[in-house]
């Protein structure tokens, strides 16, 4: 018995509920059309205004990204110019490298013939030193050679990315425009 006054005084309360909210919603409904009637003007306004400034922000929008674009397109081009002159620069060197490579042959060769033809052990022996002295110097000095271009090389390479770090600093470090 407690349980179905329990449920008489629930579906009481729901009764109860539903009616206010069927009598107070024509109301409110009715309010609505009144204000929108009412105010077409503010209403128009309004709506003007809004999509003014969200056209204005597409704008932006569209602006900011063509300037990524334009900047992106402008990093690849830097890229793919230090790439160029990496490669042209390694291509150099290694030419050079292979040519110092094939001097020093040709002078061990040169060496070796030379030995063939001694008559004593002291002449082979200055001979043999005479022959690793001129190697040694000879690839010293195009090594230091070869490590200049390298480093002039790497310079000229860097040079168009660093120009683009520069470009961004100054374009990207400076507050936007209000």
């Amino acid at each position: 018995m407690a349980n179905a006054r329990m449920r008489a005084a629930r579906a009481a309360d729901v009764e109860k509920l539903v009616a206010g909210v069927v009598e107070t919603t024509p109301f409110a409904a009715t309010d609505t059309v009144t204000n929108i009637n009412e105010e077409p003007a503010q209403t128009r306004t309004t709506m003007e205004q809004t999509m003014d400034q969200a056209s204005k922000t597409v704008e932006t929008f569209t602006k900011a990204a063509e300037d990524a674009a334009a900047f992106s397109r402008g990093n690849m081009e830097a890229f793919t110019q230090a790439t160029q002159v990496y490669m042209a620069g390694v291509q150099d060197l290694s030419k050079q490298a292979l040519s110092l490579l094939q001097g020093l042959t040709e002078h061990s060769l040169e060496g070796a013939k030379a030995l063939g033809q001694v008559k004593s052990l002291k002449e082979a022996a200055d001979i043999h030193t005479s022959y690793s002295r001129a190697a040694v110097e000879k690839s010293l000095a195009e090594g230091a050679k070869l490590q200049e271009q390298a480093v002039k090389l790497v310079e000229a390479a860097v040079a168009p990315l660093a120009a683009r770090v520069t470009l961004a600093v100054e374009t990207f470090g400076k507050p936007l425009a209000a």
